[in-house]
């Protein structure tokens, strides 16, 4: 079968399922970091638990998720040999602002995604990229949800 001309072949990403590398270059820690296997993750995820950080008790799958933090290179030369001409990615908001309320954005971060871009446009990949504010700090003090509009 062919596609149409112009049809955007392609896969995606969640940098919160994919990424890993949790503590890496400055990145803070996100809310999906605290979610632990097993028993307890379903109590923390739906906020009938509360974890603020992690503990020596628990295993969290996000820590090292498929680890594309480090391997996203060879990741994305496997999706041009599948022929795919887009890749949705979505941006770990604590990569690039670790703490949620930082003034400036952590440079470490703007870098891996900057060279995630280059190395899909090295083969051709268009990526597409979307932000997801769920997965941000654990901490109530993270500026960005505590400047979100209450009514949104």
């Amino acid at each position: 079968m062919k596609m149409q001309e112009g049809f955007l072949w392609g896969g995606a990403t969640a940098a919160n399922q994919c990424e890993g590398a949790y503590d890496v270059d400055g990145r803070g820690l996100s809310s999906v970091d605290v979610v632990p296997f097993g028993p307890d993750r379903g109590p923390v995820a739906r906020g009938e638990m509360k974890m603020l950080e992690c503990d020596a008790e628990h295993f969290y799958p996000a820590h090292e998720a498929i680890d594309m933090y480090h391997h996203y290179k060879e990741d994305i030369a496997l999706f041009a040999e599948m022929g795919f001409k887009c890749y949705r990615l979505s941006i770990a908001w604590t990569r690039i602002f670790p703490n949620g309320d930082d003034a400036q954005p952590n440079a470490a971060g703007i870098a891996f995604y900057r060279s995630v871009f280059e190395e899909c446009r090295k083969y051709g990949i268009e990526p597409l990229v979307t932000i997801c504010l769920l997965y941000t700090s654990p901490s109530p003090r993270d500026g960005l949800l505590s400047r979100m509009p209450s009514s949104a």
